[in-house]
Parts: structure tokens; C-alpha cells; sequence
């Protein structure tokens, strides 16, 4: 359901920054999503302030870069570049002592060989690859941090601190850079609410529910499949086209997703381990109700 939602982001958001300046585009969204999250902040506290604050942050940059590169390039064409997030998350946790499996570097190889196919075709590897291409860093580095403190706290009162973070980041780009007197949202409005309270909340939730018991490395691979679903909104929405070369580049990225998470054997240590947990609950439980019917 994730990757369906940001498949359609891609294209919605390339067709709203042809009326709305970026920054107000980030203020706006943001704010919708802070705004319907705002009873989950009841009991918050000054670790969930703080986790949520480094979240959001961070979550903030990767979709600031990029929508600007948004500006300069086609939707489709960035929704594989920052597919590159599942690749990087194991690249990224190498350097925090994750071991790093065989298939990561042929797939950071294929990867490679993927984003220069699609520039050559783009004339080259421009601002708006670069900035995507900092969004998938920012990507894999919100996937890595959220195993950690996704455990700590509610699902929904982690996903308001961040979005209200958003909000007011958001707030103070827009301010000095849109006089108000041009904020104005006309027939974009539906886009904005859409954007808002589905392309914003429900991935965060169901990312910060979700990594509470699934691995960086394997939330990861859900992801494979945004690329794939944005292209198709892209063509249907946008009529855009990747084009020969870009075909090309955009497979050979797909492909490296899927090599840098083929697994053998059917059980990961995470899983085991979670069963193991489930077996000795199961277990005391099972003592507890003989022991209260004797």
C-alpha cells in the first residue's frame, strides 16, 4: 500500500509545482497532515519531542531535495533514482557496523551503470538528479534511524511530532520567500488535501508501525516497487514517456533493488528471534492458566 501511495505522489506533485512555488507546497502539505495528527500529541514527551524532532528533520530534507529536483526532472525518472534507497540502507548501515552482504556492491554496480544510462539519455547528470539523488540518501537514513526509535514510542503520536516539525521547517522557508499576497492555492486544493493526509500520514504511520518489528534492510525491500508504480502514474497522469535509454537505466536500477535484497533460506535472524520471543510468551502463559486451574 506504501509504494501505491508514493507511486502517485510523483506525478501529482510534478503537476502542482507548475502553479505553486516549492516552498509553499512543503508548508501547505505538511501543515494539512500536522493539523489532522494534532490529538495524538496529547501526552507527549520530551523523548518523543526529541526523537520525532531528528525524524522530521530528516524527513523534511529528503522531500524538500526532492521536490526541486522535481522541478527539472521528469516524475518517473525520479522515482528511480530515489529507489536507490534500498540499496543505500545497507550501504548506510555498513558504516554503523551492519554487516554488508555480497549482493550490495553488485547491486551498488548495477545500480551505477543505471543512473548513468538514464542521464545519458537526460544529457547528463544534472542538478535534478543530484538533489533526487540526495532524497534517496535521506531516504535510507530516515529507514535506518526509524528501526531504532520506531519501538519507543506510539506509532500515531511519532508520526504528529514529525509532521508538525515539518510544518513549521516548512514555515520558515516559505515566509521570506512567498509575499502573502500570493498564497493562494485555487483548483489545487483537492491535490493539497490528497498530498496531505494520505501521500504524508499513511506512509509514516505505516512505516513507524511497521519497523517496529521489520528490519531496516528488509522494510527496504517493499520499497522496490514505488518506481514501477510511479511510472504508470506518471504515464497516465503526466503522458510522460521514459524513453529507450531511460527503459534501460530504469531496469538495471529495479534489478539492483531486487539483488540487494534476495535473502537464502526462509528465516531472517529477526524473524527467528521474534518467534522464539512469541514461543517463550506462548509458553509462560500456557504455565499461568495450568497453574490457575489446579
Amino acid at each position: 500500500m506504501t509504494t501505491v501511495i508514493w507511486g502517485t505522489s510523483f506525478p501529482i506533485l510534478k503537476d502542482t509545482l507548475g502553479t505553486i512555488p516549492p516552498s509553499m507546497l512543503v508548508a501547505i502539505r505538511f501543515g494539512i497532515a500536522a493539523i489532522a495528527l494534532s490529538p495524538w500529541l496529547r501526552n507527549i514527551n520530551r523523548r518523543l519531542l526529541r526523537d520525532g524532532a531528528l525524524l522530521g528533520g530528516i524527513l523534511f530534507l529528503e522531500s524538500t531535495c526532492g521536490l526541486l529536483g522535481l522541478e527539472t526532472i521528469s516524475a518517473n525518472r525520479s522515482a528511480f533514482i530515489v529507489s536507490l534507497n534500498v540499496i543505500l540502507v545497507p550501504l548506510l548501515g555498513f558504516l554503523i557496523g551492519q554487516q554488508l552482504r555480497r549482493q550490495i556492491l553488485i547491486a551498488a554496480g548495477l545500480a551505477v551503470c543505471g543512473i548513468s544510462v538514464m542521464s545519458w539519455e537526460g544529457g547528463g547528470l544534472g542538478v535534478g538528479e543530484l538533489l533526487t539523488l540526495a532524497s534517496a540518501i535521506g531516504v535510507a537514513t530516515y529507514v535506518l534511524l526509524l528501526e531504532a526509535i520506531a519501538p519507543r514510542h506510539s506509532s500515531l503520536a511519532l508520526t504528529a511530532v514529525q509532521a508538525w516539525v515539518m510544518f513549521l521547517i516548512g514555515i520558515l522557508w516559505m515566509l521570506p520567500s512567498v509575499p502573502l499576497q500570493d498564497f493562494a492555492v485555487g483548483d489545487r486544493l483537492p491535490a493539497l488535501l490528497y498530498l496531505g493526509l494520505v501521500v504524508t500520514i499513511a506512509p509514516i504511520w505505516i512505516q513507524a508501525t511497521g519497523q517496529r518489528w521489520v528490519p531496516a534492510t528488509e522494510a527496504a525491500l517493499l520499497y522496490t516497487m514505488e518506481p514501477v508504480f510511479a511510472a504508470i502514474f506518471s504515464f497516465w497522469f503526466l503522458s510522460e514517456n521514459l524513453g529507450i535509454r531511460g527503459a534501460i537505466g530504469a531496469g538495471l536500477i529495479l534489478t539492483a533493488t531486487v539483488i540487494s535484497q534476495y535473502r537464502r533460506g526462509s528465516a531472517t535472524p529477526t524473524q527467528e528471534i521474534a518467534l522464539n520471543e512469541a514461543t517463550t510468551v506462548a509458553e509462560e502463559r500456557f504455565r499461568e492458566k495450568v497453574g490457575s486451574n489446579r
